[in-house]
């Protein structure tokens, strides 16, 4: 049973084959620059060396037939024929309040998706030339939209309301709904099997932490919070992107240095965060280098970023009335002790305590299942990498079959 993972961008496509029967990993690949100069493919069959394909893929269409036809390469590939394919996951970014579950996609779902695009005008575009483009490449294999958004629609409306006139949220959609839920989802499900507990039983806070991060609080399964909001540039400080400021900042920048709204925009999603603060890179592993040559700017970038995920650690354990177990993943999150040490220090007041050795070494260890606690630390601490697209096959699978 083979399922085909596909990620559209405006001008990329990635994807992955991933047998379901024992969960590997077949083949997977990215396609960038699409009907741009110069486009590259780079495709990595199982237990192989990575290859490029140089071609002109003037679109979405003619990506996904060079993926096809990669994955069927006598040389290269790993399958025999097309049907082999036995269904298409296609991660959207934003599914409104339209879906609170995955779905296999048929006009009606299209229809939908299209309908949010004003939630995510850079993101569901792409995402829906991709699927246009594998259900005109393969019309009878099953998709199955696979929505960022769609974890956190059990949110309670206490907490995904903005104060603002209500009018807003009834005729705009303005509320929050957050995003790499689908990350938040595995993650929690892993931990919950690592403890050797259903999910259901347990309270969780997960951080996804990378060059885009965010904050979810799992209560028995589902998500009650999440620090990203009505857009991807709520919450968390990010590499490049603000998070959370006060409001009147926006209008303040706009009158002292006669900017534009689409000015300002781009300062607080391109230029603001790590990089705006420490001047020198969005880059964590970059900050930590300055950092330890002296150079304040990329300390106090740290450092608030650090602070923030604290807060909101603090934050959930007073929304759940508790907390078991706080999971720690993406790409910062799974390789940056310093990071993961300074949001959990002097929290053993609500019953959280690392071991300094485990969260310095957890991914060396040959009996690694994730955990950084100490012993006696009332609250579980773990490490777990994420798979979204693992999660988007399995989401597929269950749909499907």
């Amino acid at each position: 049973m083979k399922v085909l993972v596909v990620n559209a961008g405006s001008s990329s496509l990635k994807y992955q084959l991933i047998n379901m029967k024992d969960e590997s990993v077949l083949a997977k690949g990215n396609l960038e620059r699409i009907g741009m100069a110069e486009p590259l493919l780079k495709h990595t069959p199982q237990g192989g060396e990575t290859i490029e394909i140089h071609g002109d893929f003037a679109d979405h269409n003619a990506a996904i037939k060079q993926v096809i036809e990669t994955l069927m390469d006598n040389e290269h590939g790993v399958l025999d024929s097309m049907e082999e394919i036995r269904a298409v996951g296609h991660r959207v970014v934003h599914g409104g309040e339209d879906f609170a579950n995955s779905a296999i996609i048929n006009d009606e779902v299209m229809e939908a998706i299209k309908a949010n695009v004003e939630l995510a005008p850079l993101h569901n575009p792409a995402n829906i030339m991709g699927i246009e483009a594998c259900r005109k490449m393969m019309p009878n294999t099953p998709m199955v939209a696979v929505f960022d958004t769609a974890f956190h629609q059990t949110m309670p409306q206490k907490a995904f309301m903005y104060a603002i006139p209500y009018e807003a949220y009834e005729r705009f959609g303005v509320r929050r709904y957050g995003f790499h839920g689908t990350s938040h989802k595995y993650v929690a499900i892993k931990a919950a099997n690592i403890l050797g507990k259903p999910l259901e039983s347990l309270k969780i806070i997960t951080c996804h932490l990378g060059n885009g991060s965010s904050i979810a609080a799992v209560d028995h399964g589902k998500s009650v919070d999440t620090s990203m909001g009505f857009t991807p540039l709520e919450g968390l400080p990010m590499g490049t992107r603000s998070g959370s400021i006060d409001p009147a900042i926006l209008s303040y920048m706009m009158e002292k240095k006669n900017l534009s709204c689409e000015e300002v925009n781009s300062i607080l999603n391109k230029e603001s965060g790590m990089l705006g603060l420490s001047g020198i890179s969005s880059d964590f592993r970059d900050l930590h280098s300055a950092a330890v040559e002296g150079k304040g700017r990329a300390q106090l970038a740290l450092d608030v970023f650090n602070y923030e995920v604290k807060k909101y650690i603090g934050a959930y354990a007073a929304a759940m009335g508790g907390v078991d177990c706080i999971v720690f993943t993406a790409g910062i999150g799974e390789n940056t002790p310093e990071v993961r040490a300074a949001a959990c220090g002097d929290m053993e007041f609500i019953g959280i305590k690392i071991d300094d050795e485990r969260n310095r070494t957890v991914r060396n260890r040959p009996e690694y299942n994730g955990e950084i606690n100490a012993d006696d630390s009332k609250v579980k601490v773990l490490v777990v990498l994420t798979n979204e697209e693992l999660m988007i096959a399995r989401e597929t699978l269950d749909l499907v079959f």
